[in-house]
């Protein structure tokens, strides 16, 4: 069919005004941060537009899924590598005069990449923290100053450097960045001796939404409660955070054991439901299941048990022997280590491999891959394991990772943090599923594999509401337009991540700091 002439033209003209007023909104945008930020520390070098033969590199380096890493994937117009407080002041400010939507990255692991993207038509900028990234640590007052954009790995490192018999409890990845894990309510291998990052957190620094630099006193309580479990991005840019370090003993115990199919892994799966929860909290046991080839080339299942032991081999063996005998554990499986070696031990680096690793902002595997999450209130029947062990043979490339509760983690209240998944769960599952083929075929057929075995775990997990966790970003459980149906999209996420009576709270907290909803993404807290 042609196109009448007319029509092409006008078509033309409309695209090349949009095209003008979109370089004009920019330059405007580029005019305002360099006459806001601080003369003393140019912008100039912090920026990237298009046109700039960095801004590919600049963009992409900390791009963590390569499922948004495409020609098609949503671009920024601007990215401003943030080398100083003034020029995130400025971004805000800037941002809020030309209506240009906003994304803070800390280290890229945003599993939607809500940090980088955007699913709205909507010019939109970046304020990457990857250069904010300091570490002061104060082994004498056991607190340690970490800024947004240094990693976990960075964070562990600096502590070991100074003390051998200090900790802190976060996530297991070392390349995720502190804004965000700290910020959504991080866990880890010590959550059950110590609680999650954000139970572990004394102070922050936040710019809000006019601008100022605000701590956790001047900022209120309310404030400090929301950005320590509901996520900093609804509220404004975390600046730092101020931590509570943990004691950990000088040597630690780990060990991995594996059981398949024919070795009865649906019972010692149910029974690891049963018992695991209930150990010793210097005790951490975490199962993931997969699906690997047999020896006869056949599918079947397999599960890993990894452990961390706060304490020698010898104790954690009479421990488990005692609580779950049915694992088999002996002696010669145990390894004893520091806790710095630990965390790379659980991020699969091999025995032996140097703790300066951890300084590496490079992840180990660049692939693509979706996340979901579920919470496991009771134990689940040897049938029932069994039934979800024949349905991932169905799925490609999945793995579910129990992370198991109980200890320090059914101490805290639901309502001390906005993160409320605390006392009556057992563990914390986690779907991951892993790809390397490009193109949407792909994609669809993986997305549609992790959907149907969401699906087939609904009989097992929390109900009403089915509950998530906020760290493990999924667009799936529902997204918000910002439109006038608002607050009702919100709710449909907000109760699954946050519950009911935090999600309010959290509501509240925004609509008193940003009530104009400057700082929003597809799963932000809206203002009601």
């Amino acid at each position: 069919m042609q196109i009448p002439i007319l029509t092409l033209l006008l078509l033309i003209f409309i695209s090349t005004q949009s095209f003008t007023t979109s370089t004009s909104i920019t330059n405007t945008f580029i005019q305002c941060l360099h006459n806001r930020s601080n003369p003393s520390f140019p912008i100039t070098g912090a920026l990237y537009t298009p046109g700039n033969s960095s801004y590919p590199s600049v963009l992409q380096t900390y791009i963590r899924n390569l499922r948004f890493n495409e020609s098609t994937t949503p671009k920024p117009v601007v990215i401003i590598t943030a080398e100083h407080v003034s020029h995130v002041q400025a971004a805000i400010i800037c941002g809020k005069q030309n209506q240009l939507l906003m994304k803070t990255r800390s280290g890229g692991h945003d599993l939607e990449g809500l940090s980088y993207i955007t699913y709205t038509n909507q010019p939109f900028f970046i304020v990457d923290m990857f250069n904010i990234r300091s570490i002061d640590v104060d082994i004498e007052q056991e607190t340690t100053w970490v800024q947004a954009g240094a990693t976990l790995g960075e964070v562990y490192y600096r502590i070991a450097e100074k003390s051998g018999t200090h900790g802190y409890p976060a996530g297991l990845c070392p390349t995720v960045g502190v804004g965000g894990h700290i910020s959504g309510g991080g866990w880890g291998t010590l959550m059950r001796k110590y609680g999650l990052s954000i139970d572990n957190v004394v102070d922050a620094q936040l710019i809000d939404v006019n601008g100022k630099v605000l701590d956790r006193k001047s900022m209120g309580e309310d404030l400090f409660w929301a950005i320590t479990g509901g996520g900093g991005v609804s509220f404004g840019v975390v600046l730092a955070y101020k931590i509570k370090l943990v004691r950990v003993p000088e040597v630690v115990t780990v060990f991995t054991i594996e059981r398949t199919s024919d070795q009865n892994l649906a019972g010692l799966a149910e029974r690891w439901a049963q018992v695991a929860y209930k150990l010793d909290d210097n005790v951490f046991v975490r199962m993931v299941l997969d699906v690997v080839n047999g020896t006869n080339g056949e599918k079947t299942n397999r599960g890993t048990f990894r452990t961390l032991y706060l304490g020698n081999s010898t104790n954690l063996v009479t421990l488990l022997n005692e609580g779950f005998p049915e694992l088999g554990l002996q002696k010669s499986d145990c390894i004893e280590m520091s806790w710095i070696e630990s965390v790379l031990y659980f991020s699969d680096f091999p025995v032996g491999t140097p703790t300066s690793v951890l300084l590496s902002r490079t992840p180990q595997l660049l692939v693509r891959f979706k996340n979901k999450s579920d919470y496991l209130k009771n134990p689940i029947s040897k049938e029932g394991f069994e039934f979800i062990l024949e349905k991932m043979k169905e799925v490609e490339n999945l793995t579910l990772d129990f992370n198991t509760y109980g200890g320090r983690m059914s101490e805290i209240s639901e309502f001390a943090k906005p993160f409320p998944h605390r006392s009556g769960n057992i563990a914390k599952i986690q779907y991951l599923l892993l790809w390397d083929e490009r193109g949407i075929e792909a994609e669809n057929r993986y997305l549609n594999f992790m959907r149907k075995m969401y699906d087939y775990m609904t009989p097992f997990v929390s109900k009403n509401p089915r509950e998530a966790f906020l760290n493990y970003r999924d667009l799936d459980i529902g997204v918000n337009h910002h439109g006038k149906n608002a607050s009702i999209e919100g709710m449909v996420y907000g109760h699954k991540y946050f519950k009911e009576t935090n999600y309010k709270r959290l509501t509240r907290v925004k609509a008193r700091v940003d009530p104009h909803n400057f700082f929003r993404n597809e799963q932000s807290i809206p203002t009601s």
